[in-house]
């Protein structure tokens, strides 16, 4: 892999220089951007090891880069901090952490400040969709609000989606790249007097006098909120599997946010775990960094995500399995090949079926926890607390948007706000941006080939509604539900291509018969830059499901300035037409599995990546009767790393249901009295850098 890892193009996301910085990793100077994650800046740099666990010597590297995890801790300027949520500074000395730092001589006691405090009528906690949402309903009442993030700038996960949103173009923007559309609630936030926003500022606890202890800039403050809307969020869920700790094992969220934000590319071959929403929307986005996605492993019989999602995939030369998990990562010390294989009705893998991939990056997109810590805190103290987003139930940044709205008005009500209740179309609507994907109908093609016309190539039931919007003749309409429904043709196309631009899924074309009818022109939409194309050029097209149909000339190529959408336009034969959704960008060469099947054994399974604890080792402590997460913790420290738990728990669940045990006999482990862990001196008032 090279060692230089920036993206330099992009057909989405504006390529800027930015301020270069020197700093030094292991006494070696390195360039940066200023500002930017430190994390982002070695892996730029071709450093994919950050340090090695104490417990065994094993390197570790990124996983979530949200703050959750401790794998990518490094030694900045002689203390210990989290690489993912440290900025860039000109000449910071960064060192690998092998060893701890050296504690400092004895030498004045240090001064000890006072903590701000400060009152506010509602603390947002979570500047992601649903937090600005609700921030710009209470900001829109009057209500002074305070905005707390523990990223630099506003938008949550809305920051990583280059792609176009989904559901209803009134309520939740869609056809929207989901970049602008946090963008576009920032700058409202920002805009409104009622509302203040800290960023770089995290939560850490919910104490019983109802005070809220925020980390804000490293110092501390004190807030105490009349309500509390917790909108923090989730986090990412691991698998257990051997060789889960290797380098290059990266959560998707972490992977996003180096292509998206950062434009650092840490992969040159992926493969991916999970055909959830997203899962599948991030081998998108790694195709258009120009990353080879070698393959994703789906367990169920079908990806829980959108058709559309797994179609584009699909279209673009990504072989999905279904039925199938990941086996183990393979190599020495970072990720060097997969192995996956079938599953049958009871997820057990099949013997005989195994594959295994030449790749250097495993992505692992397996669903996500609600940060729900907060709420429980804030119930324990006796605070009114509301929930938003993720942080209450899982489900599309569109619906974090809706319901995030209806969050702001409930705490507003719960203020003595004369605020109306909310109408019960709001309510069927959020119900209805949150539900699953519904069934899928059989493709059923328009039989007239004369003029020009719109070919839907959308077959499932999923809340989207933009291509019925934009219309200018009101030719496509939604059959059934406004929202739920699935777009239907049935009218007079003036050949404006719009339908062809808006749809998220990229699942509209246009056929057009008007100057040729035994070779119409066919425009399908294009969002990729790092595959060149021009006039004459020939590309394979592909149906709605990957499969080649021919190679077909390249009429014209057209770029919408506003959507960044290219409309590419075929020159296909008239059996064909109606059929091409697409063109395909990988070849099966890229994508073949290796001659033979890697053995699985070579690395441990890990339960506890902090402690070193193996998945084996928890399973020995299941089998001989123990049912307490806790138990667990006291004989194997699974727990007691620097994350708090929070990766860890997830995973010894998992192998409690493995080992077929009721989840109702589960004793929980306890939780960590803060988020995240602080030095003491910080809860007494020193400030950063004292």
């Amino acid at each position: 892999m090279s060692k230089q890892r920036r993206i330099l193009e992009h057909p989405v996301l504006p390529v800027e220089p930015g301020e270069t910085v020197t700093f030094y990793w292991n006494g070696e100077p390195v360039e940066g951007r200023k500002g930017e994650a430190l994390s982002s800046a070695l892996i730029a740099a071709g450093v994919d090891a950050f340090g090695r666990n104490a417990h065994d010597h094993a390197p570790q590297g990124i996983f979530c880069a949200n703050g959750q995890c401790s794998k990518c801790l490094v030694i900045a300027d002689g203390k210990p901090v989290k690489s993912c949520m440290t900025p860039l500074r000109e000449g910071m000395k960064v060192n690998a952490a092998d060893d701890l730092p050296e504690l400092p001589e004895t030498g004045e006691a240090a001064r000890i400040g006072d903590v701000p405090e400060v009152r506010v009528d509602v603390l947002v906690i979570g500047a992601g969709p649903a937090g600005l949402s609700a921030a710009v309903e209470l900001g829109r009442l009057g209500i002074a609000t305070l905005l707390v993030d523990d990223k630099h700038e506003p938008g949550g996960k809305l920051v990583l989606q280059t792609h176009k949103f989904f559901g209803s173009v009134e309520d939740s923007q869609a056809g929207t790249r989901g970049i602008r559309i946090g963008r576009k609630l920032a700058e409202a936030v920002a805009a409104d007097p009622h509302v203040t926003i800290w960023p770089d500022s995290t939560a850490l606890y919910v104490y019983s006098d109802r005070k809220v202890g925020i980390l804000r800039n490293g110092k501390y403050h004190l807030v105490s909120p009349r309500v509390i809307l917790n909108a923090a969020g989730a986090r990412e869920k691991s698998l257990v599997f051997p060789g889960n700790h290797l380098i290059g094992v990266y959560g998707a969220g972490a992977f996003q946010t180096l292509v998206n934000r950062d434009l650092v590319r840490p992969a040159s071959r992926l493969f991916i775990v999970g055909g959830g929403n997203v899962g599948l929307i991030a081998g998108y986005h790694a195709i258009q960094a120009g990353i080879t996605v070698v393959g994703l492993a789906e367990a169920l019989p079908e990806c829980g995500g959108y058709k559309v999602h797994a179609d584009k995939l699909k279209r673009l030369g990504v072989p999905i399995y279904t039925s199938h998990t990941v086996l183990s990562a393979n190599g020495s010390e970072r990720v060097e090949s997969v192995t996956i294989a079938r599953v049958d009705e009871r997820f057990r893998p099949v013997a005989g079926t195994e594959r295994t991939f030449a790749c250097d990056t495993l992505l692992v997109a397996v669903g996500l926890d609600p940060i729900a810590e907060f709420t429980a805190q804030a119930q324990e103290a006796g605070l009114p607390v509301f929930a938003a987003g993720d942080a209450a139930e899982i489900a599309e940044a569109s619906s974090a948007m809706f319901n995030g709205r209806i969050a702001g008005l409930a705490v507003a009500r719960a203020l003595g706000a004369k605020v109306e209740e909310v109408p019960a179309a709001w309510q069927a609507k959020a119900e209805l941006l949150k539900s699953h994907p519904g069934k899928i109908e059989p493709q059923v093609f328009p039989e007239a080939e004369e003029g020009v016309m719109p070919v839907i190539h959308c077959l499932q039931e999923i809340p989207c509604n933009p291509c019925s919007t934009v219309c200018p003749t009101e030719s496509i309409r939604m059959d059934g539900d406004p929202l739920l429904g699935l777009p239907r043709y049935d009218g007079r196309c003036i050949g404006c291509a719009k339908c062809v631009l808006v749809c998220p899924g990229l699942a509209v074309t246009l056929v057009d018969y008007r100057r040729d009818r035994e070779m119409p022109i066919v425009t399908v939409p294009y969002e990729m830059s790092h595959v060149p194309l021009a006039v004459g050029d020939k590309v394979a097209g592909v149906d709605i499901d990957g499969n080649r149909l021919g190679d077909f000339e390249v009429a014209a190529v057209q770029q919408n300035r506003e959507n960044l959408t290219r409309l590419v336009r075929l020159r296909v034969p008239r059996a064909l037409a109606k059929r091409v959704v697409a063109f395909r960008l990988q070849g099966d060469e890229a994508t073949k599995p290796m001659p033979e099947a890697a053995a699985t054994g070579e690395n441990p399974a890990m339960a506890c990546l902090c402690e070193r604890v193996s998945a084996e080792d928890v399973r020995r402590l299941i089998r001989s009767g123990v049912t307490d997460i806790n138990q667990i913790k006291a004989v194997t420290r699974a727990g007691m790393g620097a994350c708090g738990g929070k990766s860890c728990d997830t995973l010894i669940r998992s192998i409690f249901r493995q080992e077929g045990i009721d989840p109702g006999r589960i004793t929980p482990g306890t939780k960590r009295p803060l988020f995240v862990e602080v030095p003491l001196g910080i809860l007494a008032g020193e400030g950063k850098g004292e």
